[in-house]
């Protein structure tokens, strides 16, 4: 299928890893021009690489910057100041009891994981709205809709980047932009990767029994049982960021394998 996305300049912000470099490499497939973001200049240039050598002919440049921070997100719209495609991708997770995160970690999480959507966002969107047109795609959580108990401060960050978009949207009435939230389940990212092979040592056990008594005791849920292969959740993003996604507008869309047990 052609998305129609050929001559389009995407940023997707957190992308030199898991869901991001993921939803990076499929529009860039698809002909957009894409900016691949991430903290540190190496990662950032190693992902350009993986990047221009899986997709032969990309249009692809990195962004190196920090935009947990209001001077970070100042300068990634300073060396990219405009875009038809936002994907707010970049986020944290922290497995850890409500008892033990303190006020700061409050702050950290609600800085990163939604400031850094609404600062760009707020950036970005005039310019979509004066064009009448654009995407912007807040990559949220299960977690928004079913707060975790080991990371209730995540849940938090999730749900508020669901009432956001919902939020933009509505200021989108009339207008050929859109503003949507995609809701990964469990994903297999270098994070999460690391949590299980923290978890399986902690326990004495093998990463694969770690991840089922996960799935058997942490998302009893989950109807497909595994965890998720970013290119799934990129998917998703990737239509969402084409022209052919015009009638998806203010919506919550879930590719998190039937943990959230809803028909709706």
């Amino acid at each position: 299928m052609d998305l129609q996305l050929a001559g389009k300049r995407a940023l997707i912000t957190g992308s030199t890893s898991g869901i991001g470099f993921a939803t990076a490499r499929l529009l860039a497939a698809e002909g957009a021009e894409v900016v691949v973001n991430g903290r540190g200049r190496a990662g950032v240039a190693a992902a350009v690489e993986r990047l221009q050598a899986a997709v032969p002919g990309a249009k692809v440049t990195g962004i190196a910057a920090d935009i947990s921070s209001v001077t970070g997100c100042e300068t990634l719209v300073a060396a990219c100041p405009d875009v038809d495609i936002l994907v707010n991708n970049m986020g944290i997770f922290d497995p850890k009891p409500f008892e033990e995160i303190a006020d700061e970690e409050w702050f950290n999480f609600f800085e990163t994981n939604v400031m850094s959507g609404v600062r760009l966002t707020r950036s970005y969107l005039p310019a979509m709205k004066a064009r009448n047109w654009g995407r912007v795609v807040f990559i949220s959580s299960e977690s928004g809709v079913c707060p975790p108990a080991e990371m209730v401060h995540y849940g938090m960050t999730k749900a508020a980047q669901l009432s956001v978009a919902r939020g933009l949207a509505e200021t989108c009435a009339g207008s050929g932009v859109t503003v949507n939230s995609v809701l990964p389940g469990p994903t297999r990212t270098e994070g999460v990767a690391t949590f299980f092979g923290r978890l399986a040592e902690e326990q004495g056990v093998t990463v694969e029994e770690a991840e089922r008594a996960f799935f058997a005791n942490a998302r009893p849920t989950s109807i497909i049982k595994r965890l998720i292969d970013p290119a799934e959740v990129a998917a998703m993003v990737a239509y969402v960021c084409s022209p052919l996604s015009s009638a998806t507008q203010g919506a919550a869309l879930r590719v998190e394998g039937g943990v959230v047990r809803s028909m709706v």
